[in-house]
């Protein structure tokens, strides 16, 4: 069952900091890059949840982040609904489509569930690109931002949306936090290690997986509306198989399967991109040399080898610190 350590409770707080000080002190450009993170950190939890969690490497995650940006897009615009409601349509929508996938490929395991996810993505590629609706490989623009003006906040403002966006991000945390300590998530973790077991205790293991992958396409599919809003334009390459693959290369970089880390990884990977591409085309290169280190020192990504190094130090200073602290509360009530 996931459990946070002291560690994960201090880099979530320091990361926390780090984005509300930016998101209050940037200029348009800072708020621009934090933006970019939020979303994309938002893409790289739901990616966790499943890959992490339940052994399920997914290369249609990137898609599933551009069907709810197509999905808020239609809704808004051609089918004139509210912001609002054409935000929880998309997230609907996602997460019902991420359901049927995971159906789908329940039954594949390693290589070819990574295949069967990459054909889902693909095909759903190919159509928005060919589709006139859908604007083919023009995409669409003209896409409003929710509407918050009844409670004072401006979401056109570059900070307003940067701080909507970090809120959310914090709820999705919260969210992903207690589904994966519920009953759905522990039966995960049980399928992830022992499938056939969990099978022979009764469990329907396809439904699991499935109602996990729904879940966590909602979450991308929330991350695709937060995108296509930020830019107020989409376009087919945001359901590019490149986009899954960078999702988990973030993954896989920050840490998988403990949560905090792709929220790490998402922070370094946008910085470097922007950081790397100022100075040379070539900064794919860079964080390809880096992953490689990450991989072939075996840490689990550099929150990983962080929590290898100092997280059973920090954890025994906390038990001693607490164990010091027991007899002068018995103290203090004798």
């Amino acid at each position: 069952m996931f459990r946070h350590t002291a560690l994960r409770y201090t880099a979530l707080v320091l990361l926390a900091s780090g984005a509300l000080f930016q998101a209050l002190t940037a200029e348009y450009f800072g708020l621009e890059i934090l933006t970019e993170i939020l979303i994309l950190a938002m893409v790289v939890l739901a990616l966790d949840i499943v890959a992490g969690f339940g052994g399920m490497v997914s290369l249609c995650h990137g898609a599933l982040m551009g069907v709810g940006a197509y999905a808020y897009a239609i809704l808004s615009t051609k089918a004139g609904l509210a912001p609002p409601v054409a935000m929880a349509g998309a997230i609907a929508l996602t997460g019902a489509a991420a359901w049927v996938i995971g159906a789908v490929c329940a039954r594949s395991h390693g290589i070819y569930f990574i295949m069967a996810t990459l054909a889902f993505g693909q095909m759903a590629y190919s159509y928005v690109f060919e589709a006139p609706m859908l604007g083919g490989d023009d995409g669409l623009g003209g896409i409003s931002r929710l509407d918050l003006s009844l409670i004072g906040v401006d979401l056109n403002d570059s900070r307003s949306f940067a701080l909507f966006c970090l809120a959310l991000l914090g709820a999705v945390y919260g969210a992903s936090v207690l589904i994966l300590r519920s009953g759905l998530g522990r039966s995960l973790s049980g399928v992830m290690h022992n499938e056939q077991r969990m099978r022979a205790l009764g469990l329907t293991v396809w439904r699991i997986k499935a109602d996990v992958f729904g879940l966590s396409g909602m979450i991308a599919g929330l991350a695709g509306a937060l995108a296509a809003q930020h830019i107020m334009y989409i376009s087919p390459g945001l359901l590019s198989w490149t986009v899954s693959g960078e999702a988990l290369v973030v993954v896989i970089l920050g840490g998988l399967g403990t949560l905090v880390g792709p929220l790490v990884g998402a922070a370094a990977f946008v910085v470097l991109k922007h950081e790397l591409s100022a100075v040379t085309t070539y900064w794919h290169l860079v964080v390809g040399v880096l992953l490689i280190a990450v991989v072939m020192s075996r840490a689990n990504g550099l929150f990983g080898w962080i929590e290898a190094r100092w997280g059973v130090w920090i954890e025994r200073r906390v038990a001693d610190a607490t164990r010091r602290q027991d007899p002068e509360e018995v103290l203090t009530d004798a």
